[in-house]
């Protein structure tokens, strides 16, 4: 995993109207774009020595080849509207940090099901909502159906069905109460998880994008 970090001078004369536009409309164009995992948006607490305010925004990339694909498709768009917006009132200056380890609390002993059908298989999201690779084992989702409909445009989710269908292929892992509530934060409000029976007959949690109302 790896972790691209944009740190950011800005002028107090634009603070404000910047951090909302940051917070509203810039990070979540980055977002959207699907390269990154998460984003932590912080002020960087020390005396300024060149004026001024300085921020640090960090996007968890699982991977080089996937920042790769940003800094060819997306970056240098995004950079522009930021230039156009507040041009010479900022300055920015770009890192990217490896992910070495990512150490969290001891966990309770694991009694949570989870089916998974989409990027929660992955190992290097695992690592990052867990901090380990998790172990599972195949199993079955009946009378639903892989959506057509994307969960903000690029993400799967699944939906009931009454019609003839072998279920949703998934993995089931088993991970703490502590866990589960990581999963939450992952997911975000874009998802919420219900119980329900798999074909082996285990009782588990499943995530399923909100409908629009």
């Amino acid at each position: 995993m790896l972790i691209y970090n944009v740190t950011i001078n800005v002028e107090q004369s634009v603070r404000d109207a910047w951090v909302s536009w940051m917070i509203k409309t810039h990070i979540p164009d980055v977002l959207a774009t699907g390269r990154f995992l998460e984003a932590t948006m912080t002020r960087v607490m020390v005396d300024e020595e060149m004026g001024g305010i300085t921020y640090s925004v960090q996007y968890k990339v699982k991977d080089r080849a996937t920042l790769d694909l940003y800094y060819k498709n997306d970056a240098d768009r995004l950079r522009n509207e930021t230039l156009k917006r507040f041009g010479s009132a900022l300055v920015a200056f770009r890192t990217e940090l490896e992910v070495v380890t990512i150490n969290k609390p001891l966990i309770r002993s694991a009694t949570e099901y989870l089916f998974t059908y989409g990027t929660l298989q992955e190992k290097e999201v695992q690592k990052m909502v867990f901090s380990r690779i998790l172990t599972g084992n195949e199993d079955h989702l009946g009378a639903h159906t892989i959506s057509k409909e994307l969960v903000g445009g690029l993400y799967p989710t699944i939906e009931s069905t009454s019609k003839s269908t072998k279920g949703v292929p998934g993995i089931v892992y088993i991970i703490s109460k502590e866990e589960l509530l990581r999963v939450d934060d992952y997911e975000g409000d874009a998802y919420y998880r219900k119980k329900a029976t798999l074909a082996s007959g285990t009782e588990a949690w499943v995530y399923l994008g909100k409908t629009k109302s």
